[in-house]
């Protein structure tokens, strides 16, 4: 696009809400939001949109990008096209699977120097709170990590250690000093390990069950990991942020934080609001994450949580493996990786189900853009369509369906449990800082040469 430009449409989604504007763009940023009928001024290009909506650009704070070290697994070439070809115009990669895991300064430097070049949305990165490393994090806060990401349970690689009470004792006072945000992976072991004698003797019949999964990983963990950081969270005044909710168990808890006035928050994701239990296959490995999906009550019970407030955002915690890794030949529920990837297709399933609910698109713009834009601490230069904000923006048809075909995926391996399924909303185009970076409709769907940028605190 032109160093100056404006974008018109009937379905602009500000911070006012839904309505026609005229979006006008110089140098990369929104300079205002004007009147529909605005009339560009002379040698100033423009680009009607007629009825379709334009979003500001998505902000995805839950993607594993696994590079390096286990860019066979996804990297920052593919991860960030399937990104641009969703309308994700920024994410925050989460500190483990990488080789070396983010938590020490010198793992930083090598994250960042393995996006150089390869980048076609903005990256922010994630620091890494693990057992031992409480001296790394005010390092890692000056190098640019925008918050710190924790397991309370093994995390499924040895790079990445979970942390106990103790650990977390340490860590938080060093976080809340400096306003820092813990992001953790609320599952406690203890309840993990009650639960594992559903495995006990089971043959390979057995271990295709997706019950018995379900039943190894029971809401008990859930539950007893968000009592335990929320009194952390009293103790140390740390902010804290319960990634991938799956349990409804949890929302009283995080009800009760609200109201208190706690610094805490909560996310899902667009496979707990899609699938249930009840429809998921024995050997049905591609539905395999943890926490694990629930069931059809509790995936309602979501929905109505993201109404309320008490979960804030919708991220897609993107966690792809090779396909060996996934057990697809077996269907081993207990052996297979647990991860969904679903950078590509978020926004069309959040909205498949949020449209049939009674949502708007400004929903959408609040749960998917400026939410989690506030949680890496973005929230002055993205998630918004408003003068001064990057020109970050999603031109995109929420009537249109299309049937999910894994070969039109652009992450690194297809697997998906959402082949053959129909979504509804499309794409068109997606920009960033004003530069088309990706666009259905050229015969270059992916124009140029990677443009995006590593984001550090503030977004710069």
């Amino acid at each position: 696009m032109p160093p100056s430009f404006v974008l018109r449409s009937r379905r602009v989604v500000t911070v006012e809400g839904e309505r026609p504007a005229s979006i006008h763009v110089h140098a990369g940023t929104i300079e205002r939001v004007a009147a529909w009928e605005e009339v560009p001024v002379e040698g100033v290009g423009e680009m009607d949109c007629g009825d379709f909506v334009i979003l500001p650009g998505l902000v995805d704070p839950h993607v594993h990008v696994n590079e390096p070290g286990r860019t066979e697994w996804e990297g920052f070439a593919t991860a960030t096209r399937a990104a641009a070809a969703g309308g994700i115009t920024t994410l925050v990669d989460m500190p483990l699977n990488s080789i070396p895991a983010t938590t020490t300064r010198a793992a930083l430097r090598a994250k960042r120097e393995a996006a150089q070049g390869k980048i076609r949305v903005d990256v922010g990165l994630w620091g890494g709170v693990v057992p031992g490393n409480t001296g790394e994090l005010p390092g890692l806060r000056a190098d640019g990590a925008l918050g710190f990401k924790a397991f309370l349970v093994p995390s499924g690689v040895e790079e990445f250690g979970s942390t106990t009470e103790a650990d977390l004792r340490e860590a938080l006072p060093v976080l809340a000093r400096s306003e820092e945000v813990l992001l953790a992976h609320a599952e406690l072991p203890g309840p993990i390990e009650a639960a594992a004698g559903v495995w006990g003797g089971a043959g390979p019949a057995a271990l295709r069950e997706y019950d018995r999964y379900l039943r190894s990983r029971p809401d008990a963990a859930e539950v007893a990991a968000v009592e335990l950081l929320l009194r952390l969270c009293r103790e140390a005044g740390c902010r804290v942020h319960i990634v991938h909710v799956a349990s409804a168990e949890v929302l009283p808890l995080l009800r009760r934080a609200r109201a208190e006035g706690l610094p805490v928050t909560a996310e899902t994701c667009p496979h707990y609001l899609t699938f249930t239990a009840e429809e998921i296959p024995d050997g049905g490995v591609a539905f395999k994450c943890a926490p694990p999906i629930r069931s059809r009550e509790t995936r309602e019970q979501l929905w109505e949580a993201l109404r309320a407030g008490v979960l804030g955002l919708v991220a897609s915690d993107h966690s792809p493996c090779p396909p060996a890794l996934k057990k697809l030949e077996t269907g081993d529920f207990r052996g297979a990786w647990g991860g969904i990837a679903s950078l590509q297709i978020a926004l069309a399933a959040v909205w498949t189900g949020a449209r049939e609910r009674g949502f708007t698109v400004s929903h959408l713009a609040e749960w998917m853009s400026a939410a989690p834009a506030r949680l890496a601490g973005l929230q002055d230069r993205k998630g918004r369509i408003a003068p001064g904000y990057d020109a970050d923006l999603v031109i995109w048809d929420p009537d249109t369906t299309f049937v999910v075909r894994p070969d039109e995926l652009e992450h690194r391996h297809k697997i998906t449990p959402y082949a053959g399924r129909t979504l509804r909303g499309v794409v068109r185009r997606t920009l960033l800082r004003g530069e088309t970076i990706y666009d259905v409709s050229a015969k270059e769907r992916f124009p140029g040469t990677p443009t995006g940028r590593l984001l550090g605190r503030g977004g710069e």
